[in-house]
């Protein structure tokens, strides 16, 4: 490039005298009045990517950050050195330098290549900051490499102008992230990033903004990944979010590897060290250690089991042998012996301390011979042998007990839905003379009464239902006559609710004194039982008045259970709350005494809970009634799961529909910035009057209002939902929906028809969910829509009254859905997208939301597609 064409680019040229035409280096585009390309010459336009179609703009031609150069029209570009950045058919930009000259009907745009002017100065401008970066790392401390990392790649965000940076390296399990830039940003999991870095190739500077998803993942601005191989293997990832541009790939390359290498060789070196103070550190929590006995000399033992053993670190046969519990020498002789040859070694013994009063300790000596040399490791495992004899002699205790006991105890084994005998204490020969082995033992069934054997299947059955029974019934003993027993037993089940099994006794209640006691015994096991219960036990009065309440349930409460007794349990209950729960109790009969609900209380130091309720009623002869007595259990855990699970699900919804929000954002800026640019063009010409800057003021308003109601409505969108249902108009959901997805329609194409009815009647619930529901239908039928590549998309939502239910309609003409998957479709993680596309989790959490609400979520085919009735009762003033 000669001296000549740079002075004319340097400084505004005068326009050419027609019809001139400059010489045939660099780029010209003519253009016509509206920046319409008529034609190109030049060396330089073979490298151009051209435009999809004839007769393109120039802004078709270049990079998005271009654009904001070219504000206005080719008029206003005149006598202004321009600096535009191009798309090219390799792939990588093409840098121009020019400007912009008058001709007889339109406009000429000379351009020069600056390409390698620019990489040169970022080479002169790079070198620096790698001699700082490698010397940062090697002088560092250990204790702070992390920090000097961070800063670090602050300093590189700040040199290539990037919102955030993050660096990932390899691991054993995977990639996980080693340091950030400073700042907070939405970077997505370890494990969500590494699914995504495997489709990408690691070789040079990856532009990720192709990526839409991983692009919405890592906080929706342009994304680019560097990858640093050492070797044949990839060792780091440096991720770059938010930088207009990256250097060459040879220079970000240089400067990741500048980073890496001095940091792995640090970090791997702090690995190890940690890793080897950490198997210290559990060796001698444990007790343990190495040892090694080579085939001609003396037991050579790891320092720190030696000090403990009392022993050289280099011991002769005889010293160890001298150690052990003269018991255990012979088997140790001989296991040595053994494992010389090959064989395992796995032997416990026993170590004599010094103090001859203190008992033994016992070791687990473990190894294997491999040419008569044998290795392995001791174990102190004598927490373990005193444990074992403590439960040896409780063991032999209880056994003890059961036997001289002389009630019948006797365990039930649960398998397919029945109870089938297992056990029986020996005390059953003396109390019904059976045999342990005998059909009536096997069978109890059949020793029952004629007239007790509907209890005795009454009885069976409410074991199942509620877990424990107390009842009396007469069974037959070896001679053929009668005992009354009293049957008290207890269903214990898994950690997943199931049944597992019984365990009971029988008490012969025969004689009346006898049976006296054995009341009296049985009523204090009972309390007992109700006591250590982990459920919530009370009984109380229709007004809420409490009676009784266990300590489980005083201990959620606060308080004690003597307290408990003439207490308010509305007191813990909001208002609704309290009127739903009077309204389930007035309910309640003798035909139909239990119910079971889920409630919300206002426990002190919890901001809520949520109880799985269960009352049965007691009434008097005339059906009144008297008293509740009630069994809770703690479900908070699980309706926080399902709130994160639909605040989650909102989430996603919001991050699948950042690509258009942030669009329709850009727009009114885009408007705000024209307005202003042109607005100052007209002052600096002097040319602007009032009602023209109004005209431009009233724009830019209405455009800051437009963008403003749209981030509230994400805000309010994006918070929690509120614990309690509370009215709210139907259509206000649909119109919300419509805010945030309606730009994004039109821009793929798809029409979005809305047919509202006169009245607004209000439905129980939350607006917000309503809301993602309405998002979740809609979005699907887009999909489906740009799937079918139908002629002319259109989604429909209407609104129809049915007496005392609000239907809203959401359909489509996308072909409908197979009949066959309609039974499927509202199933979590079900889902007819690609793999990759989608969780599946859509449908499913929308039928929750409604299905909450009292309302009902179905599917059909009618029309032209699919449609998806969404129906909920009206809510009631009254």
């Amino acid at each position: 490039m000669s001296g000549g064409l740079f002075d004319r680019w340097r400084t505004a040229p005068t326009p050419l005298p027609e019809p001139q035409v400059p010489p045939a280096v660099g780029l010209q585009l003519w253009l016509d009045d509206q920046a319409r390309v008529q034609r190109l010459a030049g060396p330089l336009r073979t490298l151009l990517a051209l435009p999809g179609q004839a007769g393109g703009r120039l802004h078709d031609y270049l990079l998005r950050h271009s654009w904001v150069v070219l504000e206005g029209e080719p008029a206003d570009w005149q006598g202004q050195p321009l600096d535009l950045d191009f798309h090219t058919a390799v792939g990588q930009a093409l840098h121009t330098r020019g400007w912009l000259l008058r001709q007889a009907q339109g406009w000429m745009l000379q351009l020069f290549d600056i390409g390698d002017l620019l990489r040169e100065q970022r080479w002169d401008r790079q070198r620096p900051l790698l001699g700082e970066i490698g010397h940062a790392l090697r002088e560092c401390g250990a204790a702070r490499l992390v920090q000097t990392t961070e800063a670090q790649l602050q300093r590189l965000a700040e040199h290539w102008q990037a919102r955030s940076l993050r660096l990932l390296l390899r691991e054993a399990d995977g990639w996980r992230h080693y340091a950030s830039s400073e700042g907070a940003w939405p970077w997505p999991a370890d494990r969500t990033l590494q699914a995504r870095l495997q489709a990408w190739p690691a070789q040079g500077l990856v532009e990720a903004n192709d990526d839409l998803e991983l692009l919405a993942l890592c906080g929706g601005v342009s994304l680019f990944l560097v990858p640093c191989r050492l070797g044949q293997d990839t060792e780091a990832w440096l991720l770059c979010a938010g930088a207009p541009q990256l250097p060459p790939a040879d220079m970000a390359l240089a400067l990741l590897r500048t980073l890496v290498e001095p940091l792995l060789v640090r970090h791997r070196r702090q690995q190890l060290h940690e890793q080897a103070a950490h198997l210290d550190d559990l060796q001698q929590q444990l007790g343990a250690g190495w040892w090694q006995w080579p085939a001609q000399g003396d037991l050579q033992l790891d320092p720190t089991l030696a000090a403990a053993l009392e022993l050289p670190r280099r011991a002769s046969e005889q010293q160890w042998l001298a150690c052990l519990h003269p018991a255990d020498r012979e088997p140790a002789q001989l296991a040595l012996a053994q494992a010389r040859d090959g064989q395992a070694l796995s032997l416990n013994v026993r170590v004599l301390g010094n103090d001859v009063q203190a008992p033994p300790r016992w070791l687990h000596w473990a190894g294997h011979g491999r040419g008569g040399q044998v290795r392995g490791f001791l174990l102190d495992i004598s927490a373990l042998k005193a444990q074992e004899q403590q439960a040896g002699a409780a063991r032999a205790r209880l056994e003890n007990l059961i036997a001289s006991s002389p009630a019948v105890i006797y365990v039930q084994r649960y398998a397919e839905g029945a109870l089938h005998s297992e056990f029986f204490s020996a005390s059953l020969a003396p109390v019904l003379g059976w045999a342990m082995d005998g059909e009536q033992a096997r069978q109890p069934g059949l020793a029952v009464h004629p007239q007790d054997r509907a209890l005795w299947l009454e009885r069976t059955r409410s074991l199942l239902r509620d877990g424990q029974v107390r009842c009396r019934y007469r069974l037959r003993d070896q001679r053929g006559g009668y005992h009354w027993i009293l049957d008290e037993a207890r269903l214990l089940r898994d950690d997943l609710g199931q049944p597992l099994e019984v365990v009971g006794l029988w008490l012969d209640v025969s004689e009346a004194s006898e049976a006296a006691e054995r009341m009296r015994q049985s009523e204090e096991r009972y309390r007992v039982l109700v006591e250590d219960s982990p459920a919530m036990i009370c009984r109380y009065r229709p007004d809420l008045t409490l009676l009784f309440g266990n300590r489980p349930l005083a201990d959620y409460l606060g308080c004690t259970p003597a307290q408990l007794e003439g207490a308010d349990l509305g007191q813990w209950l909001s208002d609704g709350q309290r009127e739903g729960f009077v309204q389930r109790l007035q309910a309640l009969t003798p035909e139909h005494p239990v119910s079971c609900a889920e409630i919300c209380l206002q426990l002190p130091g919890r901001e809520h809970a949520w109880w799985v309720w269960a009352d049965r009623g007691l009434f008097d002869d005339h059906g009144r009634l008297l008293e509740v007595q009630a069994v809770g259990r703690d479900n908070t855990e699980v309706r926080r799961s399902q709130q994160q699970l639909l605040q989650g699900a909102k989430m996603a919804t919001l991050g699948e529909l950042a690509t258009g929000l942030v669009h329709e954002i850009n727009q009114p800026l885009n408007v705000m910035r024209m307005a202003v640019a042109n607005t100052l063009k007209r002052l600096d010409n002097g040319a602007a009057d009032p009602a023209y800057l109004v005209d431009k003021l009233r724009r830019i308003e209405a455009q800051v209002e437009r963008a403003a109601r749209l981030v509230e409505h994400m805000r309010v969108y994006g918070r929690r939902s509120a614990l309690e249902h509370v009215p709210f108009a139907a259509w206000d959901a649909v119109a919300g929906a419509q805010a945030l997805l309606e730009e994004g329609l039109r821009g793929k194409g798809v029409a979005l028809r809305l047919e509202c009815a006169d009245a607004q009647p209000r439905v129980l619930g939350h607006q917000d969910q309503l809301e993602q529901v309405l998002i979740n239908l809609l979005v699907n039928a887009r999909d489906a829509l740009l799937e079918q590549g139908r002629a002319q998309p259109w989604i429909r939502v209407r609104q129809v009254l049915e007496a005392q239910c609000l239907c809203l309609l959401v359909d489509d003409n996308a072909g409908g859905i197979d009949p066959h998957l309609h039974a499927r479709i509202f199933e979590p993680f079900f889902t007819t997208k690609p793999a990759g596309v989608g969780t599946g989790l859509g449908l499913s959490v929308s039928h929750g939301i409604v299905a909450h609400m009292g309302g009902r979520l179905t599917v059909s085919n009618a029309g032209e597609g699919a449609c998806f009735r969404i129906e909920l009762p009206l809510h009631s003033t009254s």
